[in-house]
């Protein structure tokens, strides 16, 4: 059984004190992989890669020259491209495809001697909040087999929460990072929008897109923010605000704390009553530590989930409107001409989900209903930006749970989408505003499921929010 390493630290550590090497780590990780196949959270591993470069970084390691995240293992969403790797963001319209260039992020991780050990499973292109629409099949919750990973980055979340590597990358769209980390008990970091990034992630809603890194401690967000944030040339949507040393500057926050909650997550009947009593608790340890904290009422709450739904689902209609059988990837076998290979490729390689939202998407951009729907929501999220921004000058963060429930049996049928869309309800503000948020574990219920508790903070203020984190979960 792999020893679970808390943070890279305690790694680094055991690697100078001569208790294990990056190929002896790399091992380990093979071998639980291997015995949690059942879990379904890696599309593939990338074992004699991994080993090979493995040797390498004990050797750099030897010579005193390797970068920061040397002994660090992780494992990158199938989303995120990786040259002459497979990508397939989960989807059988990608089937075979292999990328021809590297992200911005791996690029930047590589640069640092992380070793990428595979690519794991997701929802299909992102969409979805169990990890059940991939076309590999649903990724299964380490806590309990029968629940879902949450979504879309489940294999991400399921690969640290099993320790079958130390770290992943997820991408969070409307949570796609903090809901699994929740599901899974890690940490899920969505960054501010803009702080790192998006060039060779498969687009979903390029508006909201944002990799972030999920682990088992705030230190390793920390740096691996570090090493993937900052301006890039290949992406006009990042800032080129300087990044700081995260991980270097994780002291206890200085001076009390001005803290929001929503209230409606208290009293509203549809959050499961442990999550309540969580924040309750955690509530009254933040009072007990001398912070200030206030219940809010967001006058917005009831129109986050329309407006982000129908603003991803009309990006979403566009970025995957790529996707035609004709350039790459699944080509259907029964066409007859250059319309039917557009129609049948698309109808036979996207999943269900998938074709709802294009449909959707379509729907809110069409020449009838494009006022009434995408530029209504559009100036929602105005609105919403507007407010959140007002909440978060004169308070230090917004506390809230993760998600509303936690996670449920696989193959929960909904008969109406809406009702699975609603779970997004404490994730997607974060989204609509861009502002970074993070999700950390808050222990488990009474049936040992994990539970999650989110904050978010000002745009670019990731510092703060890494800090006051670290403090929290330590409270």
């Amino acid at each position: 059984m792999t020893k679970n390493y808390s943070s890279l630290s305690e790694i680094k550590s055991e690697l100078q004190n001569g208790k294990t090497t990056v190929v002896g780590l790399v091992n380990n990780y093979l071998k639980t992989i291997e015995q949690n196949a059942h879990l379904n959270a890696f599309n593939e591993v990338f074992g004699q890669e991994a080993l090979q470069r493995a040797k390498d970084i004990d050797s750099r390691l030897t010579q005193g020259n390797a970068g920061k995240l040397a002994g660090m293992v992780i494992a990158i969403k199938d989303n995120i491209c990786y040259k002459d790797h497979k990508v397939s963001a989960s989807s059988k319209i990608l089937s075979g495809f292999t990328s021809i260039y590297s992200a911005t992020i791996v690029e930047r991780l590589l640069a640092e001697d992380a070793i990428i050990i595979g690519r794991c499973n997701c929802d299909e292109f992102a969409m979805g909040g169990a990890n059940e629409t991939s076309y590999y099949g649903p990724v299964k919750n380490h806590a309990d087999n029968t629940k879902v990973s949450g979504g879309s980055s489940g294999g991400s979340a399921v690969v640290v929460q099993a320790g079958m590597c130390h770290a992943a990358i997820g991408t969070d769209t409307g949570g796609s990072v903090r809901q699994p980390a929740a599901f899974c008990g890690v940490v899920g970091l969505k960054p501010t929008y803009g702080r790192v990034s998006r060039y060779g992630l498969i687009a979903y809603a390029s508006s909201f897109d944002q990799a972030g890194p999920i682990t088992n401690s705030v230190e390793d967000a920390a740096l691996l923010l570090e090493v993937m944030a900052g301006a890039d040339d290949y992406d006009s949507t990042t800032a080129s605000n300087p990044v700081p040393a995260y991980s270097a500057n994780l002291q206890s926050p200085e001076g009390k704390k001005k803290i929001a909650y929503l209230q409606e997550s208290i009293s509203s009947p549809g959050v499961d009553p442990e999550i309540k009593q969580t924040l309750i608790t955690a509530i009254e340890k933040l009072r007990a530590e001398g912070h200030t904290v206030t219940p809010i009422a967001f006058e917005y709450l009831d129109y986050l989930v329309p407006a982000y739904y129908i603003l991803v689902t009309a990006e979403a209609s566009s970025n995957l409107s790529r996707f035609d059988g004709v350039h790459y990837g699944y080509r259907s076998p029964n066409t007859t001409d250059l319309m039917s290979t557009y129609k049948k490729s698309r109808s036979e390689g996207f999943g269900k989900e998938v074709k709802r939202r294009i449909m959707l998407g379509t729907f809110v951009l069409s020449a009838g209903y494009y006022d009434a729907y995408y530029a209504k929501a559009q100036k929602v999220r105005r609105l919403i930006q507007q407010k959140t921004d007002q909440i978060l000058k004169e308070y230090d963060f917004i506390l809230m749970p993760t998600a509303p429930e936690p996670a449920f049996n696989i193959g929960k049928e909904e008969k109406d989408p809406v009702v699975s869309y609603l779970a997004d309800i404490f994730t997607v503000q974060a989204s609509l505003t861009g502002v970074p948020a993070i999700s950390l574990p808050a222990g488990n219920n009474s049936k040992g499921l994990p539970l999650g508790l989110q904050l978010l903070t000002k745009h670019f203020n990731e510092q703060e929010l890494l800090s006051f984190s670290k403090y929290f979960v330590e409270l």
